[in-house]
């Protein structure tokens, strides 16, 4: 019995979130974007990797273009908890993103090694982080923090919805 491939037409909806990866300003690392971008794209997510060294204000343009379901900000240079209050400040005054669930992760302090302080991940929190995974934290923190959020999440949820800090564990991260 000979079998056929069947053509489907039409206009399904995709699946999985489009996300934007990005460092900020002051970080020129970009190994740490190209594995997010693999690991997010394993997992069925659309992915724009807007790389390393990107301004405050092209990173909103981007992300407005884009309007992604889902931002999330990289460091590695121990930068991250100052750039990272300044860029989520700049995205949240933007009416379009205000509710777009937006993480950051990685080094984000010069002081200490592994995982940062409570303290700091509740600032990020407080200045309006839904997500922050430090350096030492587990991917599968930040693979259930993805997965819990369905397409169009920016647009169908309140930000309080998302909202939430996960724990650090072993592995290093964003």
């Amino acid at each position: 019995m000979e079998q056929h491939a069947v053509e489907q037409h039409g206009k399904a909806e995709p699946t999985g979130l489009d996300v934007v990866v990005t460092t900020m300003a002051s970080d020129s690392h970009t190994w740490n974007l190209v594995f997010l971008q693999l690991l997010l794209e394993e997992l069925g997510h659309r992915v724009t990797n807007l790389g390393a060294c990107v301004p405050d204000g092209l990173l909103v343009a981007e992300c407005r273009r884009v309007e992604p379901d889902l931002i999330v900000l990289s460091s590695v240079n121990g930068h991250g908890f100052n750039d990272g209050l300044r860029v989520i400040e700049a995205l949240r005054a933007c009416p379009e993103l205000a509710r777009t669930p937006t993480v950051i992760g990685g080094k984000l302090g010069i002081s200490g090694s592994g995982s940062g302080t409570p303290a700091r991940q509740r600032a990020l929190m407080a200045a309006g982080f839904d997500g922050v995974f430090e350096e030492g934290g587990s991917v599968l923190d930040f693979q259930s923090f993805v997965g819990s959020l369905p397409a169009g999440a920016a647009r169908t949820l309140p930000t309080a919805s998302v909202a939430r800090a996960l724990p650090a564990a072993s592995g290093a991260l964003l």
